[in-house]
């Protein structure tokens, strides 16, 4: 351990002098961005509360696309709306030079907030004819503040790098269909495809912390639906009919000696039932059963495996009742984050120089990545792989510590509860995306692109 810190150090400041000398300065860089932010910040403040305060639900997010396709035009970029239902890219040409994308999502989720904040949603939107309130609980509305802030800050410094920047509002993440529905709509063709790809999410850790992890960062994600198919009949004669409760029991069971019995145990890899909806009264064995359940793994073969055991358990827990074959929907998913080692290493980097080296943490490749999936992994696949996703804090260390002594869970990303801390939280952001961008399309630190 103490060799390896050692390595790191000797690699951390050897980047700091070769930057330094090259032109690239990370802390002049910081100091710049700072200024502008220190104007710009009220503007920010004022967008963050309002797109918390209106949160829109996936390839709904018409007003959001608005709000920001406006702020990015203003700043002198040429923006499309529209591209994958809702999203938005919007370019700013700066000479020649790598093409940088950075992401927001631009999505929230069908829940009732509960934080008492004073600019708290009380927004509601339909879903399957349904209304349900909404809520900014994973954080996109702080990102797209940071997002809109990276951009005003790189515009304000735009004689210091050359390039192109491709800023992407991307729709339906929370959905995991909002990045291939715009790669499907031509992203990559019609408007120029990265170099190199940047994007943050907040996490409920301490504000001012950012974590830069190496290779896998997020797992994949696959989502179904089955429908278990019986006869129905009266509680007091199941003899008459084939009950479809008994076989989503036996499936909610049965499917978890996928992950005990034919996993590599050394492999990560999740399969939860989320949900089991049947019958209407206690003594009405109902014609069906339907179970919704989430995939999670980090390796492609583990991922492959997981699948293939829902659909076979699911079919031999209906062979076993004499039901007929059971309806499998795949409803969506998305493959890993995949964050080139190269490039975290030198983001890594670059932001201990910058931001001081307590602020940043590099995680290796060995150690296993975040439970949680995006569908960023949809942009890296498609041919970015020079991507950096990084993480960066939300909460008070007061806060945190405020939980601690309760012996209380600090809110997590989509409880009712999450609630990041504006400012400080905003500005890391829009430091950490500003500083990536600087660091590949400054003449110096792109290799004179």
């Amino acid at each position: 351990m103490r060799h390896s810190r050692t390595a790191l150090m000797a690699a951390l400041l050897g980047f700091s002098s070769a930057a330094s000398a090259q032109g690239f300065d990370p802390v002049a860089a910081r100091a710049a961005i700072d200024k502008t932010l220190n104007q710009q910040y009220p503007a920010l403040d004022a967008l963050y509360k309002d797109l918390h305060a209106h949160p829109e639900l996936g390839f709904q997010e018409i007003r959001t696309a608005a709000l920001l396709a406006a702020r990015m035009r203003k700043l002198g970029f040429a923006v499309t709306e529209h591209v994958g239902k809702t999203g938005i890219v919007a370019v700013y040409r700066n000479g020649p030079g790598p093409v940088v994308m950075v992401r927001t999502e631009l999505d929230g989720l069908p829940m009732e907030e509960k934080t008492g904040l004073p600019y708290a949603s009380k927004a509601q939107q339909t879903v399957d004819g349904k209304s349900t309130y909404t809520d900014h609980a994973c954080g996109h509305d702080i990102h797209m503040a940071w997002w809109v802030g990276a951009a005003e800050a790189l515009v304000a410094m735009k004689d210091r790098w050359h390039g192109t920047l491709v800023f992407v509002g991307q729709p339906a993440e929370e959905i995991v269909s909002g990045a291939k529905a715009m790669l499907d709509d031509g992203l990559f063709t019609k408007y120029p495809k990265p170099d190199y790809g940047f994007a943050a999410h907040v996490f409920p850790f301490p504000t001012g912390q950012v974590i830069v992890k190496q290779g896998v960062t997020t797992s994949a994600t696959d989502n179904f639906a089955i429908t278990f198919k019986g006869i129905g009949s009266h509680g007091s004669t199941p003899d008459k009919g084939i009950d479809p409760v008994v076989q989503g029991a036996h499936f909610v069971a049965d499917v978890q000696t996928v992950i005990s019995r034919r996993k590599d145990p050394q492999k990560y890899g999740v399969v939860t039932v989320g949900s089991f909806q049947a019958g209407t009264v206690a003594n009405i064995i109902p014609d069906h059963a339907v179970l919704q359940m989430t995939l999670r793994s980090f390796d492609p073969a583990v991922r492959k495996l997981l699948m293939e055991g829902v659909t076979k358990t699911a079919n031999a827990v209906a062979s076993m009742a004499d039901a007929p074959a059971p309806e499998i929907k795949y409803l969506f998913g998305t493959g890993e984050v995949v964050n080139d080692v190269a490039l975290a290493d030198k983001t890594a980097a670059m932001l201990k120089s910058a931001l001081g080296d307590k602020a940043v943490m590099l995680v290796p490749a060995a150690v296993p990545g975040g439970n949680g999936s995006e569908d960023y992994s949809e942009f890296v696949a498609a041919g970015m792989p020079k991507s950096v996703f990084f993480a960066i804090g939300g909460y008070d260390p007061k806060t945190i510590a405020q939980y601690a002594a309760q012996n209380k869970p600090v809110p997590v990303n989509h409880s009712p509860l999450f609630a990041p801390v504006p400012e400080p939280t905003i500005r890391r952001g829009v430091e950490a995306l500003a500083l990536a961008v600087l660091s590949v399309t400054t003449d110096s630190a792109s290799g004179k692109r």
